[in-house]
């Protein structure tokens, strides 16, 4: 397969993005996940910068009445051009279920596991290492 024709970001991520605030009440951010049925969200500022990532496991996990108490504060990110086989490497290395997509400093998706499975079920042909189970 040509490099051209590699599923990159872009291609897979999702573009309507559920984003959290820090102010944002463990109480409240516990509706967002199962309202929108999903396990974590990007961390934004007022401004709209990426500031943290949250998950459900930090919900259960940790204890803070706020986002700003309980999320991870190292951000891996990655571009619209990234190749999903580098995004399953990251997910397995890093042990994380999804990656914010941004372009310079602004959050234009999110890549979770769950999109790179999608894609494999819709026969999207995906070069992956990383054997599905591990993501």
């Amino acid at each position: 397969m040509a490099a051209k024709d590699m599923m990159v970001a872009k291609d897979i991520m999702t573009k309507q993005v559920i984003t959290v605030r820090p102010t944002t009440t463990a109480r409240e951010l516990a509706r967002i996940l199962t309202k929108n049925q999903i396990s974590g969200a990007p961390v934004v500022d007022k401004n709209g910068q990426i500031v943290g990532v949250v998950s459900e496991a930090d919900l259960v996990a940790k204890k803070g009445r706020h986002v700003k108490a309980i999320m991870s504060t190292k951000v891996i990110s990655i571009t619209e051009q990234t190749p999903v086989e580098r995004i399953a490497s990251l997910m397995t290395t890093h042990k994380i279920k999804r990656l914010p997509v941004l372009r310079g400093d602004k959050l234009v998706g999110v890549v979770s596991r769950a999109d790179i499975v999608h894609a494999i079920a819709m026969g999207k042909h995906i070069a992956l290492h990383t054997p599905v189970y591990d993501l």
